[in-house]
């Protein structure tokens, strides 16, 4: 069995700990980013399967990486899922236009994490 590569970033250390936990204790190789900027680094050179990914972050938004590795033809596929708390300063349709796959609010459920993630990773899977 394929053993997937995730991108957590998140500005939030707790956050970012619990979902390391939860993807590592599933068998995911799991890397993380503190900020939209250093999210790109990351993903450029550990090419995750799979970004989840905090929009209201320092240095650079979660939006604005999204725009830049969506322009990448490397990423142009990757699924990546948006994490927020700012729902109501950034509504869902327009994170999806951005380019995010999906939309999770925080405070988030860790059944509708799973179920995003592995539909992600299906469809992804099909598509190659």
């Amino acid at each position: 069995m394929k053993r997937y590569r995730i991108l957590v970033v998140d500005d939030e250390q707790d956050v970012q700990f619990l979902l390391r936990l939860f993807f590592e204790r599933q068998g995911f190789m799991v890397y993380d980013a503190r900020n939209g900027q250093e999210a790109i680094e990351v993903a450029q050179r550990r090419r995750p399967d799979l970004i989840l990914m905090d929009i209201q972050m320092p240095r650079k938004t979660g939006i604005e990486a999204v725009q830049e590795l969506r322009a990448d033809p490397r990423f142009a596929h990757t699924p990546i899922l948006a994490i927020t708390a700012h729902a109501r300063n950034y509504l869902p349709p327009d994170i999806i236009r951005a380019g995010f796959d999906h939309v999770i609010i925080k405070p988030f459920d860790f059944e509708e994490i799973q179920s995003r993630v592995d539909e992600s990773l299906r469809y992804h899977s099909k598509q190659l």
